[in-house]
């Protein structure tokens, strides 16, 4: 007779599972788990349709799953009795897991979110409690959540950590359109040239005048060899030669990497 099973969405696999177990580890096991895989997943999407409700796309929710799922099957042992009820914890066990690793915008410890889960269960309880008009005191949820006030405090720093705010977002009583990131400092590009301009002076005092203008003409004129050779009443072979031996000596002076470009 048939096992029966409380959702339509649990197969009979009990024999698939009975060879799944015989089969050793190859291309054959991968195939029967594949199989099983394919036959429960409308169990694990079930299973994924309760966290729906808690901000996270329900395809990604099903990948989740679907990855429990694939635990569940590869893990399973016939001898422990029917699949669905080792398999539900496991696929479960992945989504809440999921929630608790990924779905937090700025990495919060464990310890952290957990204590911060508690601290708003407590408030949450403190403030729906009939009577109870005032907003719930540190001290309040402290002796409901059974917690000392330094972890309430943790707890209520990381209250708002779940979820960041977007720099687009628009400044509140700003007086002007602007979003956050128009208010933020950016890196000043010119800063990272400082060291090198600095490494590079005492090798440049070191050349001969000539061969200072030339660098000072490619590097911040910036005018090409050709330009340069014309300007000189040179070749443009002599120029680039120069301007080789010159960066040479210069990089050689600095004792560091390459302070001034080569020439292309």
């Amino acid at each position: 007779m048939p096992v029966r099973h409380p959702h339509d969405d649990a197969p009979d696999t009990e024999q698939d599972f009975v060879r799944l177990a015989a089969t050793p580890a190859g291309t054959a096991r991968d195939v029967l788990i594949a199989d099983l895989v394919v036959a429960w997943l409308p169990m694990a999407h079930r299973l994924a349709r309760k966290f729906r409700d808690k901000g996270e796309s329900l395809d990604d929710l099903r990948q989740v799953a679907a990855l429990g799922l694939i635990k569940a099957v590869d893990r399973y042992d016939p001898a422990r009795g029917a699949f669905a009820p080792y398999a539900v914890p496991t696929i479960t066990g992945e989504l809440r897991r999921h929630f608790r690793d990924h779905s937090w915008d700025v990495h919060v410890p464990r310890r952290v979110q957990e204590l911060r889960n508690r601290v708003r269960a407590a408030h949450q309880d403190l403030a729906n409690r009939p009577g109870h008009s005032q907003e719930p005191d540190m001290e309040e949820i402290a002796a409901q959540a059974g917690l000392t006030m330094d972890d309430v405090r943790r707890g209520m720093a990381a209250w708002d950590s779940h979820s960041s705010l977007s720099l687009d977002a628009e400044l509140v009583d700003s007086g002007d359109t602007y979003s956050l990131a128009d208010v933020l400092g950016r890196a000043e590009p010119e800063y990272d040239l400082i060291d090198d301009r600095e490494a590079v002076k005492a090798g440049l005092a070191q050349l001969p005048p000539r061969e200072r203008e030339i660098l000072y003409l490619r590097y911040f004129e910036e005018m090409t060899q050709s330009q340069i050779a014309r300007q000189m009443g040179v070749s443009q072979m002599h120029i680039s030669r120069l301007i080789s031996r010159s960066c040479a000596q210069v990089r050689a002076h600095a004792g560091t990497g390459p302070a001034v470009r080569q020439a292309a």
